[in-house]
């Protein structure tokens, strides 16, 4: 026997699939997604990037060895962003430093942000006393003023990379912590999350399927800014002589090593104070531009 099918039951089902040039091209739509201001600044965070990561192979010669030529020489073919207070390369110099403040502060951002979310992962699906304790416990933690437990740390442990890390970690945990916490609550309170603990779910089961999936977004936003912050307060302590110390520098230290040159208005001091402006921008840029809230502010208005 023939079965017919409603012509509204086709439309209806049509319209559910995607036309083919929206399932074409997503990470294109994407990219688009961005806006002009959010893909330049994809653009610089990427540059920068690569220089973090391919910029020292690419250099035929180690900054650190490199000398004899004119003290604060100005800008021109031989040297494109002039020379320190020793004679280097700031060109090379700029994309040494890239490993370092790059590098250090994502790692002190990935662990603080990390930790903070298992934290309040934690605190939102085991509630009572251990969300208490987490909480009132990072709270003190918070009452301290940033820079002042960055130099108490740094006076009493040293200026090494791995103490630079785990400083910057341990200041950034609470502000996490508290922001992963509050949107870990409001979906503990879910019905679905009731429903998963009524067929005998555990805590961790709970922690890593039904919430951590619905608090990615927002907390990858605040895991920019959180790089941001790390930015800066490593580059505050390295002009105070107390973060990566030579013969290496990040962009703050040679902000530092270079200030007598302020006066003359040499690019060794204004080069790196702009590579630390650009990153901080970029990041920022990318942040505010990210597709998925754009999409939300459209629907709001």
């Amino acid at each position: 026997m023939e079965t017919s099918t409603s012509p509204t039951v086709v439309s209806a089902t049509a319209s559910l699939a995607p036309p083919p040039q929206e399932r074409r091209g997503g990470p294109l739509r994407r990219l688009t997604g961005f806006g002009a201001s959010g893909l330049l600044g994809l653009a610089v965070l990427l540059f920068w990037l690569l220089a973090a990561l391919l910029g020292p192979w690419l250099l035929s010669h180690s900054p650190a060895a490199m000398g004899g030529s004119n003290v604060f020489a100005p800008i021109s073919a031989t040297h494109w962003l002039g020379t320190d207070y020793l004679g280097r390369d700031m060109l090379a110099l700029i994309i040494q430093g890239a490993r370092y403040t790059i590098g250090v502060a994502l790692l002190a951002t990935l662990l603080a942000s990390g930790t903070g979310i298992t934290l309040a992962l934690l605190a939102a699906a085991s509630g009572r006393w251990i969300d208490a304790v987490l909480s009132r416990g990072l709270d003190t933690l918070t009452a301290i003023p940033s820079k002042m437990f960055a130099l108490i740390m740094v006076a009493g442990f040293g200026s090494s990379v791995p103490m630079l890390v785990v400083t910057a970690a341990i200041i950034y945990v609470p502000g996490a912590y508290r922001m992963a916490r509050s949107l870990a609550v409001n979906i503990n309170a879910l019905d679905y999350v009731t429903v998963a603990r009524t067929r005998g779910e555990g805590t961790l089961y709970i922690m890593l399927r039904e919430i951590l999936p619905n608090i990615v977004g927002p907390m990858l936003a605040d895991l920019g800014l959180r790089f941001v912050y790390v930015v800066l307060l490593l580059a505050s302590l390295s002009f105070l002589g107390l973060g990566i110390q030579p013969p290496v520098a990040d962009w703050g230290s040679l902000v530092r090593e270079n200030i007598g040159a302020l006066a003359m208005g040499g690019a060794s001091v204004i080069v790196p104070a702009l590579a630390i402006a650009s990153l901080t921008i970029a990041v920022n840029l990318v942040i505010d531009n990210l597709p998925g809230r754009t999409a939300r502010e459209r629907g709001a208005r």
